[in-house]
């Protein structure tokens, strides 16, 4: 009878620190998760006749997933231009001088009603004094090819709900996986949306001083599943996941698509496994499933962290 009032009261002090805690933790983290939902002009460029404004939300170019309009007029009349064709590269430069890039769309598409090209660009990398970006765009207009080139600045994706995650496969691939959706998640079920990005080995190096985009390429991973088990990892929340999440699998919008059930606002992790059509884990690892208060979880080796 002793040892069974022992555990009752030990249960209880258990669940008092739990509550303390997660209070603790939620006013600590009180603060507003910024979402963008309008586009602004990112950068603008001049060149001869023409100007051209790439647009993103906010007006910035953030690490993780943006999506771009680029928008061409004439700069003596103001007038829009209609291109028959655009491209956008993204290029990196670090302080060896080594170029690499990141997932993007680099033949944009056009969207006539609005007169303008629509694109995607997956920043890896914030920019910084030993690492910085420039953005290689083409236009054709009138069968003559415009050529441009523009430093910009990638920010820090102060939105923990767009992180996102590189790493190297077992089939000794490289990836990317960018949250895209929601920007702020909201307490139950949500659609979870994210990028899947495969880089595109180089075979031949290429001598051209203009950065040959073959030898930056990445393709859009459209035929994997992503296992999803989302937890809160924190001690005081003892691991805990949430009923009626789907596993993400892509769709017709070259993304992934799957449901994320939050019950509660806070710390939690996106844990993932990643297999490719033939059911072969690609990264992730299974997470345990025990109830740990006290103790911090464990993630799988595939995963990505958000807040809200």
């Amino acid at each position: 009878m002793r040892r069974k009032l022992f555990f009752l009261a030990a249960a209880c002090v258990a669940i008092l620190s739990c509550t303390k805690e997660k209070t603790d933790y939620e006013a600590e983290i009180d603060v507003v998760v910024p979402t963008y939902d309008e586009f602004k002009e990112a950068i603008h460029i001049h060149n001869g006749d023409y100007d051209i404004s790439i647009e993103a939300l906010n007006g910035t170019f953030y690490k993780g997933y943006n999506e771009i309009r680029l928008k061409i007029t004439n700069s003596q009349t103001n007038e829009k231009k209609t291109a028959s064709s655009a491209t956008f590269f993204p290029i990196r430069t670090d302080r060896e001088e080594n170029n690499t890039s990141c997932p993007h769309q680099y033949d944009l598409a056009y969207i006539t009603a609005e007169n303008y090209f629509s694109g995607y660009v997956v920043f890896t990398h914030e920019s910084s004094l030993d690492e910085q970006w420039e953005l290689y765009i083409n236009f054709t207009i009138g069968n003559k090819l415009h050529t441009m080139r523009q430093a910009i600045t990638v920010q820090q994706q102060t939105n923990k709900n767009l992180n996102m995650a590189t790493f190297t496969g077992k089939d000794n691939n490289q990836y990317v996986i960018a949250l895209v959706s929601p920007q702020k998640p909201k307490v139950g079920e949500n659609n979870l949306i994210a990028g899947i990005y495969k880089f595109n080995k180089p075979i031949i190096a290429s001598s051209d001083d203009y950065p040959d985009p073959s030898k930056f390429s990445y393709t859009e991973v459209n035929d994997y599943t992503l296992k999803l088990d989302p937890r809160m990892p924190e001690p005081s929340m003892g691991n805990h996941s949430s009923p009626n999440n789907k596993d993400l699998t892509p769709q017709n919008d070259g993304l992934y698509h799957g449901v994320v059930n939050y019950t509660m606002t806070g710390n939690w992790t996106l844990n993932f496994i990643m297999l490719d059509q033939s059911g072969n884990i690609i990264k992730g690892t299974e997470v345990p499933t025990d109830f740990t208060p006290g103790v911090e979880g464990l993630k799988s080796e595939l995963h990505i962290d958000i807040l809200f």
